[in-house]
């Protein structure tokens, strides 16, 4: 029983973390689309991307919840 209340958290941690790597994509495509950014800025969103890419792959070698 706790096992399968800890699946059903991981799972909602995923969804969370996979969100989170979805809208940094989604804000950098259109903050591009939108004006020109610096290569300053461009780094920024890179490194904001790869950091949320970083958190959904730990978790799911963590939890083993990849889906």
């Amino acid at each position: 029983m706790a096992q399968s209340r800890l699946d059903v958290l991981s799972c909602v941690e995923h969804e969370r973390l996979a969100f989170e790597l979805l809208e940094v994509r989604t804000r950098g495509q259109y903050l591009t689309r939108l004006r020109g950014i610096s290569r300053e800025e461009q780094a920024e969103w890179d490194r904001r991307e790869r950091a949320a890419l970083a958190q959904l792959v730990d978790h799911e070698l963590e939890h083993g919840c990849g889906r």
